[in-house]
């Protein structure tokens, strides 16, 4: 934290950008010196770039800002808000992170110069860099639904960002009389983690099959096809016959507004009022690259998918659920993948190297059940200033016994270790 408490621009050589992948201006290569990387984030991406960044060169000081000294991660918060997890196993912190050697500065950027290389604090201080990794994750559109605001999900709880908000929905159906409906909003793309609505839907019902079976889950949905949609439907009609009914796009399943007032639900086409309601909003990039002048009017961050350089600002990576993926999916296990490559890229770019072209690969589990999950894989590479899926991906088989499915869910767990040692340590 000695870097902190400068707070003053140091005299380091800056580090070429190869012309190919980004507009910076030429520098000399700071191969024989030091450089300031600084991660802005610090969940699956985030974290990982660091990690992956002091292990490049020990020369370099890698700086990783979240504000937040315990992340709570979402793979498998669907598991809490039903009771089958408690929220400790969704935290982390940064210790064994920060024992690498990464100056964990837990403090909000609210300002980004990229033509200065600086980062600034609500406080006034400010720090310099030669590169700046930004890992936001996502922000929910509060302004795209009419009737829902932060104020509204006190009542009606998105629980898109795991912790306060995945506890409250989960009492609130432990609250919930036998017999009362369960409503979901499920967001129009890019969002998230597209399968995770249905997870929950299923996981839910598995709650209430158990302790409220009369009760009943209503899926109203701004899509008509969702990944995995005919595993799901069949998991559905194994498990929770009857339960759960979905009304799609053209079904009139988009939701216009919501009255929290009242707990209802308005589409085109009815009310429909609910005893709990989770409304899960349009999404965008998180707020400190649109700060940095990163996002354009999609919402969303574009970026050279071989350095993950912005297309908008120089020297600013952008990483995870926050960039314009193209075929990559918004999730942890991608963002995972994208903070190592990206590592790559600036420590090449530093080093006065051209970056490699990156090789992805992604796994998304949803369990619907205890011992019942299946998956999806894929393998993505840049194609045409995207990410594009390539040969080698898999989805689990639709008509696979249930010791398939078992050892789907046995995987899973396996997963989730994996991915949360290479993030935290």
């Amino acid at each position: 934290m000695n870097a902190l408490r400068q707070m003053t621009r140091r005299n380091v050589v800056r580090g070429i950008a190869a012309a190919a992948v980004t507009s910076a201006l030429p520098r000399p290569s700071i191969a024989q010196g030091s450089a300031r990387i600084i991660v802005i984030g610090g969940g699956f991406g985030g974290a990982g770039c660091a990690r992956a960044l002091r292990r490049i060169d020990t020369k370099w000081q890698i700086m990783l800002m979240e504000p937040n000294r315990t992340y709570v991660a979402c793979p498998f918060s669907n598991e809490v808000i039903a009771g089958l997890r408690d929220i400790e196993a969704q935290q982390f912190g940064y210790d064994r992170i920060a024992a690498e050697g990464v100056d964990i500065v837990a403090k909000a950027a609210v300002k980004v110069d990229p033509q200065a290389r600086v980062v600034s604090f609500a406080d006034g201080a400010s720090l310099s860099y030669d590169r700046l990794v930004l890992a936001p994750g996502i922000d929910l559109r509060f302004d795209a639904l009419p009737g829902y605001d932060e104020a509204a999900a006190s009542k009606m709880p998105h629980a898109w960002k795991a912790g306060e908000q995945t506890l409250l929905l989960r009492r609130q159906l432990e609250a919930m009389d036998d017999g009362g409906l369960v409503a979901i909003v499920a967001p129009p793309g890019p969002s998230r983690c597209p399968p995770a609505p249905y997870e929950r839907a299923s996981l839910i019902a598995h709650y209430l099959k158990a302790r409220k079976p009369r009760s009943k889950i209503l899926i109203l949905d701004a899509k008509d096809a969702f990944p995995q949609q005919r595993l799901f439907e069949n998991a559905w009609k194994e498990l929770y016959p009857g339960m759960i009914e979905r009304v799609s796009l053209s079904q009139g399943g988009r939701v216009t507004s919501v009255d929290p007032a009242t707990n209802t639900i308005v589409t085109d086409f009815g009310n429909y009022p609910a005893q709990v309601a989770n409304v899960i909003p349009p999404q965008k990039a998180g707020r400190i690259a649109e700060i940095a002048g990163a996002v354009d009017n999609t919402g969303w961050c574009p970026i050279d998918p071989v350095s993950f350089v912005s297309k908008l600002v120089p020297n600013i990576h952008v990483i995870g659920d926050a960039s314009i993926g193209g075929g990559i999916p918004k999730s942890a296990s991608s963002a995972s993948a994208q903070g190592k490559a990206c590592a790559s890229a600036v420590g090449n770019l530093l080093l006065g190297v051209a970056p490699v072209i990156p090789k992805l690969t992604g796994a998304c589990y949803n369990t619907v059940a205890p011992g019942y999950a299946f998956s999806q894989s894929g393998i993505y590479q840049p194609r045409d200033g995207m990410f594009a899926e390539i040969e080698g991906g898999s989805t689990s088989p639709v008509d696979a016994p249930r010791e398939v499915r078992a050892r789907e869910a046995d995987n899973a767990q396996s997963w989730y270790k994996t991915i949360t040692a290479d993030a935290f340590g």
